[in-house]
């Protein structure tokens, strides 16, 4: 796995979106929206997905705690992407704090967050947030050498 596995909420809307959008604001997590070099206020998940396609790349940075990012990708209003990069999580206090995130997100939306391999296509994730067991599950078993 890369460096910066892609996460994914599949089966996703625009109001799932919206509802991301929402929980950053409301937990108060230090963000940072941009499309291409201008940094901007966050506009609603509508707005942003409903730029033309060769417009510039927009994308949202969080920051859940200091020193952890998670980078959000419009691409599409079916599904949310972002990234996160392992080596900010290395201990168990970042571990928790990546899976709590994760957990925000899945309850807020009541719906999997899928962890998959730095361009992975979300089909073999390897840990997530389960909604029927509320709790981030590892999904795939490592290969050992």
């Amino acid at each position: 796995m890369g460096t910066l596995p892609d996460l994914v909420v599949p089966g996703a809307s625009v109001d799932d979106w919206q509802a991301v959008l929402d929980l950053v604001s409301e937990r108060g997590w230090a963000h940072q929206y941009t499309e291409g070099p201008r940094q901007l206020p966050v506009p609603s998940a509508e707005t942003i997905l409903a730029r033309p396609v060769d417009a510039e790349y927009a994308e949202l940075r969080v920051w859940p705690e200091a020193g952890v990012l998670a980078i959000f990708m419009f691409h599409s209003p079916d599904e949310i992407d972002f990234d996160v990069d392992l080596r900010e999580l290395q201990g168990q206090q970042r571990l928790d704090l990546f899976c709590a995130f994760l957990t925000a997100i899945g309850r807020q939306l009541g719906k999997p967050v899928l962890m998959d391999a730095e361009g992975g296509n979300g089909s073999h994730p390897v840990l997530g947030y389960e909604v029927e067991r509320d709790q981030v599950v590892l999904i795939a078993r490592p290969v050992l050498p």
